[in-house]
C-alpha cells in the first residue's frame, strides 16, 4: 500500500515515516495548520514591540517621567507588557522587556529601564 502527502495526495517515495511528498507540501501545511496561533503569536509580538520602542523613545537617559496621555498619543497599549516587578515595599512595575514604568498619582508614570 502507497502512501499518499498529506497535503497534495500524492504518492510518497522514500523513508517509511515519510508524511509529505516535498518540503514545498510540508511547509504548506504546517502554516495552514498553525495559520491562528501564529497571527495570536505575531499580533502579540507586534503590541509589544511597539510598546517597546515607545518606552525607550520617552526614556533615553534610563530615568524619567511622563504622562498617559503622551503613552496614548504615540500609541502605547497598556494591555501588553512582558513582567511585573513588585519591591519590598510593595511598589508595582510593569515591563516590557527591559523598559519598564512605574504608575504615579494624577495620571503620570515614572519610566526606568532594568540593568
Amino acid at each position: 500500500m502507497q502512501k499518499q502527502c498529506l497535503e497534495c495526495g500524492e504518492k510518497i517515495v522514500g523513508r517509511i515515516d515519510k508524511k509529505f511528498c516535498s518540503d514545498g507540501c510540508r511547509n504548506t501545511y504546517n502554516n495552514r495548520i498553525n495559520k491562528d496561533s501564529k497571527n495570536l503569536i505575531r499580533n502579540t509580538n507586534n503590541w509589544l514591540r511597539k510598546n517597546y520602542r515607545i518606552l525607550e523613545e520617552l526614556n533615553p537617559d534610563k530615568k524619567t517621567k511622563t504622562s498617559r496621555a503622551k503613552l496614548i498619543e504615540k500609541g502605547f497599549d497598556f494591555n501588553y507588557i512582558t513582567s511585573i516587578y513588585t519591591t519590598k515595599a510593595g511598589t508595582v512595575y510593569y515591563f516590557v522587556y527591559d523598559q519598564g514604568y512605574l504608575p504615579l498619582e494624577n495620571d503620570f508614570y515614572a519610566l526606568v529601564k532594568r540593568e
